[in-house]
């Protein structure tokens, strides 16, 4: 919640923030909150919906779920590493409901477009904010018999009256980076009591389960169980689909990359490398997929202005011969697309202070993939990576080009990347089994 990202961050290492305190400022930024959401609704209207769903009410036409297991992912990126644990509870517990949350309009499309609509078994809502009241509404109403928190999410008030409740809490897929940690230890009061509603931890990494430990997480509750992303599962349609694709848009005869997850200034560095491989591969075609769907308009003028031509892929026009960039403007597609090209760039990377996005995805297509130097937030799985020689750093327009071409240019560079990138995957696979392991206490039938 962006209140409460606000306030926290303002937590000084001399004060220790009780949970009471934190509550009243909260409260008092409450209209601040949604005058927040009005302002991002001029470039995204979806911004601008469902508030009675944010203060903790359940639409009228949702599903009447009977003790749900509430999984909740905050965005985009959170709802697709979660996808592999959802499919895992929905194949060996079908008749255990699932309410599934997020807090932004992006995360709420993917989980429309990976599940569909509200039946009787699955329910997707968005999460309440951190006060006091709307949690209790939200939890009254669908008394949840788990919590499940993909990664890091950690909300004061939310946790505590879930656990009054009795209900165990989860974090699952967690990361925690140093920064973060230091920021949870100076919260001090608020911080330990954060840690304390924790059932269990199953974290990433070794270095994120230490240092939960050290934040006050009993260490028999905090488990290594390795990343869920390594189990993404590939739709055994998929390439027969972009094989289809390729045939219908004449792109057997042309070199396809893609720039998957751009963010604002990024697009620019993307279209300039484009521009210099075309010098040398007139042929090659650029699918553009930015991070965010509140931007497809001004990437779309970008493209213009370049002087570039392409196709939106919302037009539904097809991509001719003379087609230099498709604006990937869609939801949901971005598999497809990575299994239509030769090379992919994972954006969210290249400017600071970035953080970056799941490299893992283009690796599990089996796709020749590059990232930008500012990662942090995947930094134990890129390094992995690219001390395997399946993940390459590129910082400029330049580099990302001239890494392209190498590609486009060289079959054997690209087979050997591909290859290491299925090494990788395979070796670090699992970690939804072991995951779904430690759920499986409030899976069966008499949770």
């Amino acid at each position: 919640m962006y209140a409460g990202r606000i306030i926290a961050s303002s937590i000084s290492e001399e004060w220790l923030l009780p949970r009471w305190l934190y509550t009243v400022l909260l409260t008092l930024a409450f209209p601040f909150v949604f005058l927040r959401l009005w302002l991002r609704g001029r470039t995204s209207p979806a911004y601008r919906l469902r508030w009675r769903e944010r203060l903790g009410r359940a639409p009228s036409d949702a599903s009447m779920l009977t003790r749900p297991i509430w999984l909740h992912a905050v965005s985009l990126g959170e709802t697709l590493a979660a996808r592999p644990l959802v499919e895992a509870i929905r194949e060996h517990y079908p008749d255990v409901p699932l309410l599934i949350t997020t807090m932004t309009p992006t995360g709420s499309a993917q989980v429309r477009a990976l599940w569909g609509d509200d039946n009787a078994d699955f329910a997707h809502v968005y999460a309440p904010y951190d006060f006091p009241w709307a949690v209790r509404r939200f939890l009254a109403h669908w008394q949840p018999r788990a919590l499940v928190i993909m990664e890091t999410e950690l909300w004061p008030n939310t946790l505590v009256a879930a656990r009054a409740r009795g209900i165990p809490v989860m974090l699952a897929n967690a990361r925690l980076s140093e920064r973060s940690a230091r920021g949870y230890e100076r919260a001090g009061l608020l911080g330990a009591e954060l840690m304390r509603q924790l059932t269990v931890v199953a974290a990433q990494d070794e270095a994120t389960a230490e240092r939960f430990c050290l934040l006050g997480v009993p260490s028999n509750q905090v488990v290594r169980t390795g990343s869920v992303k390594f189990d993404l599962a590939v739709p055994e349609h998929l390439h027969d689909d972009a094989a289809r694709w390729r045939v219908a848009w004449s792109l057997l005869q042309r070199s396809v990359w893609v720039a998957a997850s751009t963010h604002a200034g990024e697009d620019e560095i993307v279209l300039a490398a484009h521009r210099a491989i075309l010098q040398t591969h007139p042929e090659a075609l650029l699918i553009l997929v930015p991070r965010h769907p509140e931007r497809f308009d001004a990437v779309a003028k970008l493209i213009s202005s370049e002087g570039l031509q392409a196709v939106r892929r919302s037009s539904h026009e097809l991509v001719g011969a003379n087609t230099q960039v498709l604006l990937a403007d869609s939801m949901g597609e971005l598999l497809l697309w990575l299994a239509m090209a030769k090379v992919a760039f994972v954006g969210g990377s290249l400017l600071a202070p970035g953080g970056g996005h799941n490299a893992l995805e283009p690796l599990a297509v089996g796709v020749s993939t590059l990232t930008g130097p500012h990662y942090t937030n995947f930094q134990s799985i890129n390094d992995t990576l690219i001390a395997a020689g399946a993940l390459t750093v590129v910082s400029s327009a330049a580099e990302l080009a001239q890494a392209v071409l190498a590609r486009f240019d060289d079959p054997e560079l690209l087979q050997r990347q591909r290859a290491a990138g299925a090494a990788v995957m395979a070796a670090n696979q699992g970690a939804v089994g072991r995951q779904l392991e430690l759920l499986a206490p409030w899976l069966g039938e008499g949770a």
